[in-house]
């Protein structure tokens, strides 16, 4: 699909400098620009690239000012980097507009499917299943019984999600998704085996959460696992029974949460993070990657780092003297040698 310079001014709200007539029909990185691709700049660092772009349409902020004569076509607004991305975010709907129910999908028919539905190939919809306006369900996934799937998500292939579970609105399941597999629960018993205690709750899902590949989350024991409204889950991420995850926060890759845990709202938790059972993390709280957390994070807004995390600037402190230590055993050696004789 092709869009002119006119057009895309008026979505933005922008200011073209150039021919407004000029027609785009890809996006791309402004270094690679080409005739008919449309580029933004927004970093100082890739100014350069603005005088050397072959793209026929460049997103500009309303503060730039080309010192020598620009091939393309401009279009000055008051923020480059998010009106790019609000672009991306309608190509992106354009691009996926499918409707429309596969022959080769498996529709129970007592499930209920709303308006301008996609179901694509080899996906099994189970009986009770509601599904809402504009959802997009792609092949091969398992949609189990009486699970509600808010209007617009996105389910991307190869996702599964258990019964009883509820997806909000504006969701996006990136594929290998699992959505309420059994919690890890077991109960040791006089022979010294484990029997397995049935997992009999669900997973409720807010609005506007994006949850990234393979990652997973566990049903409750009993009650919901709750995932709060605007979080955003990175990929292979393992999110236990009952754990409560409040709105806004983000989480990236490889951090595991052991049951029961609550998690704050607005919170930021790097990568490769461990947070032990039945904690509470509060609010707003930062935990750099590669951390342990063993014990509850109760101050708003604290920052902690470490394996077995606490406070940040605590932590890079004792870091500094834990690098010191092989020269300090040096100089004890000594003293110990010059003392002793």
């Amino acid at each position: 699909m092709k869009f002119t310079a006119k057009q895309i001014a008026k979505i933005l709200n922008g200011k073209i400098v150039g021919n407004s007539e000029v027609e785009v029909n890809s996006l791309a990185k402004i270094e690679d620009g080409k005739k008919g691709d449309l580029c933004f700049l927004s970093n100082e660092k890739y100014t350069p690239h603005i005088y050397t772009t072959q793209a026929s349409i460049v997103i500009v902020n309303n503060s730039f000012n080309n010192k020598i004569e620009i091939a393309s076509t401009l279009i000055k607004v008051e923020d480059a980097y998010s009106s790019f991305s609000k672009l991306i975010e309608l190509y992106n709907k354009i691009q996926f507009n499918e409707v429309g129910l596969s022959n080769k999908s498996d529709i129970n028919k007592k499930s209920s499917i709303s308006d301008n539905v996609f179901i694509g190939a080899f996906t099994s919809i189970s009986e009770g299943v509601t599904i809402g306006e504009n959802v997009k369900i792609y092949s091969n996934c398992y949609i189990g019984k009486n699970v509600i799937i808010g209007d617009n998500s996105i389910i991307y292939p190869n996702v599964s999600i258990y019964h009883n579970c509820k997806i909000g609105e504006n969701n996006i399941l990136h594929s290998g998704v699992v959505i309420g597999s059994d919690g890890f629960g077991f109960a040791p018993n006089s022979e010294n085996n484990y029997n397995k205690i049935s997992q009999i709750g669900n997973v409720i899902i807010s609005d506007d959460v994006e949850i990234g590949a393979n990652t997973t989350i566990d049903r409750a024991t009993m009650g919901s696992t709750k995932i709060g409204k605007g979080v955003k889950l990175d990929n292979l991420i393992q999110i236990a029974h009952n754990v409560e995850i409040g709105d806004n926060t983000v989480i990236a890759a490889q951090v595991g949460i052991a049951g029961s845990s609550k998690i704050g709202k607005n919170c930021m938790i790097g990568g490769q993070t461990a947070v032990s059972g039945h904690l509470t993390i509060a609010d707003e709280v930062k935990i750099a990657g590669q951390s342990g957390i063993a014990k509850s994070v109760k101050q708003v807004g604290e920052i902690v780092q470490g394996p077995m995390a606490f406070n940040i600037k605590d932590f890079q402190r004792s870091y500094i003297i834990f690098k010191k230590l092989p020269d300090l055993y040096k100089k004890i050696n000594a003293m110990n040698k010059q003392i002793n004789g």
